[in-house]
């Protein structure tokens, strides 16, 4: 595959949380250049238009988990896919919010009132919003024990553990993993034994091809080989090999089916597809499934340029 420039023409074309995503990862271009990029992230586009929507209390959507996918939650994660700045200041009320409403007696977050235990993906995906946000307060660390002891013995986690569940969730185990992983690179509590569980967790994925069974070497669940944007809280190839490739994960032979995936799903054009969409409500629509996803380019780009599968021309 040779990577057009006109690709990359079109990308920077998009919105600022593309274009600066684009400038760090694709091109090369001086850092100054990168944040200048990244600031326009809460005045233009899809960031400001987000960021508009944001009560006086801190909240979104007029809920903390929901109503998908409009709620504080899912607003504020949607937000640091952006890559607004984290030292944005008015989201720090919407962090607070989201601990003093969810934190639960066992360590871990719960909005649920039916539920008597906290729900781990929900605590991965927060953790994750705490760390980017640099939302400093010590109760966030019982969020990380909370998920280091509900890590399941082969290595991943399952948010329905609790019902007993006895294998991990692919779902539950990517959200975690993006929670850890941001955490670890703020902050210093228990750095070893995150760094140890992820390698665990890593392996547990890499034990499935990414996206087959265990049992049958099947593909487990044909969503996942579809790539959406946002993901919310599934899991699909693309958003686990963006994830390795942030995580610096070397290559290994049983990534190769998932890279190919990815590879085959280029179109003739250079581009890749919006291919699905989860249903749920939005404030505005970014892309059009069945056409060019500029997110989804970017972060195929940024995937095969990681693992160097493909002669990639940069302009």
């Amino acid at each position: 595959m040779i990577q057009d420039s006109r690709v990359f023409k079109w990308l920077l074309e998009g919105d600022p949380a593309i274009r600066w995503q684009v400038y760090r990862d694709l091109l090369v271009v001086d850092q100054k250049t990168i944040q200048k990029e990244q600031a326009l992230i809460a005045r233009e586009g899809w960031g400001a238009k987000l960021l508009s929507q944001q009560e006086s209390d801190g909240r979104f959507g007029g809920g903390l988990y929901n109503p998908k996918w409009i709620s504080t939650t899912y607003t504020l994660l949607l937000l640091r896919w952006l890559g607004l700045d984290p030292d944005y200041p008015d989201i720090q009320k919407s962090c607070q919010l989201l601990l003093v409403k969810g934190l639960y007696r066992d360590g871990g977050i719960n909005y649920f009132r039916s539920m008597k235990c906290s729900e781990t993906c929900v605590t991965g995906m927060i953790l994750r919003l705490f760390s980017y946000f640099k939302y400093s307060n010590d109760r966030i660390q019982l969020l990380v024990e909370y998920l280091l002891r509900e890590q399941m013995p082969d290595g991943g986690w399952n948010c329905q553990r609790f019902k007993g569940a006895g294998h991990s969730s692919f779902h539950t185990t990517i959200n975690v993993l993006e929670g850890l992983l941001d955490f670890s690179k703020f902050n210093h509590y228990q750095s070893i034994e995150i760094q140890e569980r992820i390698k665990q967790a890593v392996e547990f994925l890499l034990q499935h091809n990414l996206y087959k069974s265990h049992r049958s070497g099947q593909v487990f669940d044909s969503r996942m080989t579809r790539f959406s944007f946002p993901p919310y809280w599934r899991y699909d190839v693309l958003r686990v090999l963006d994830f390795f490739q942030t995580a610096h994960i070397p290559y290994d032979h049983r990534m190769a089916d998932a890279l190919t995936l990815i590879k085959k799903r280029q179109q003739p054009d250079g581009r890749w597809l919006l291919q699905n969409r989860q249903p749920g409500r939005t404030y505005f629509e970014m892309e059009k499934t069945g056409e060019p996803s500029r997110w989804n380019t970017l972060r195929a780009i940024r995937v095969l340029k990681f693992y160097q599968l493909d002669a990639i021309s940069f302009y």
